[in-house]
């Protein structure tokens, strides 16, 4: 019995595929363990306290901001200038 070359070029390259893709989920996998080997979960949920911490009225809408007042800032933290620490929101 002979064997057709095109099923066997086809098995070779499907073959060379799946072992191409182990090889590269293995050092993807080995590269990302590598990159968070300094990085641990915190202990605490941050959007859980902080939405507990918040000291704002339950019907209060969100605040909108002066455009201008939000350029004005971006332009002098650009230039240098010194920065409000805590600009006053007007709300409408």
């Amino acid at each position: 019995m002979r064997i057709n070359p095109a099923v066997a070029f086809t098995t070779i390259l499907l073959a060379l595929m799946v072992g191409a893709g182990v090889m590269s989920a293995s050092w993807g996998y080995a590269l990302g363990r590598k990159a968070l080997m300094g990085v641990r979960q915190p202990d605490s949920r941050p959007a859980s306290s902080a939405a507990a911490n918040r000291s704002t009225a339950v019907g209060q809408g969100a605040i909108l901001r002066d455009e201008q007042e939000i350029i004005n800032t971006v332009q002098s933290r650009i230039s240098g200038g010194v920065v409000p620490s805590d600009p006053q929101p007007t709300g409408n």
